[in-house]
């Protein structure tokens, strides 16, 4: 079973977060699917993700870019892994695919200021608890830090 993070957004939003946690998954080399919550969002984050920082890059795409078995990152609503990713993120209330064991590590970051969002990540706590995953609760303190609960 897959290790499986959640993050616990209180002080920041996903796209100031989101980047940063791509940026780390990206260094280990491995290849990422982020699954989004509807099509609009992707583009969105698609293009977000090309200018957030000036000093980074991360390659990625989407369907509007093709090629998603080349894209290192790849952005979509749906369950395929086009790309062969090792790593899921999962945002914007997406659920995870039926099948999970092909990723080693699933992050579920969620907005804590938006009820739907917490009562969704605990549906999804329970439900990859009683597949046995390995759970981990990340949550920012006063500072934006993050603090494993």
């Amino acid at each position: 079973m897959s290790r499986i993070d959640f993050y616990h957004l209180q002080k920041q939003n996903l796209e100031e977060v989101l980047p940063k946690l791509l940026e780390k998954a990206y260094a280990s080399g491995k290849k990422i699917k982020v699954k989004i919550g509807n099509e609009l969002r992707v583009e969105f984050l698609n293009a977000l993700l090309w200018t957030y920082n000036d000093e980074s890059f991360l390659p990625h795409g989407s369907k509007k870019d093709g090629n998603a078995e080349m894209q290192p990152i790849w952005l979509s609503t749906d369950d395929d892994n086009l790309n062969d990713a090792q790593l899921l993120f999962l945002t914007d209330g997406a659920q995870p695919p039926e099948t999970i064991e092909n990723f080693e590590r699933i992050f579920n970051i969620f907005d804590g200021n938006n009820t739907e969002a917490v009562e969704n990540a605990r549906t999804l706590w329970r439900k990859f608890k009683t597949l046995g995953g390995e759970l981990h609760y990340w949550q920012q303190d006063a500072n934006g830090r993050w603090t494993e609960k």
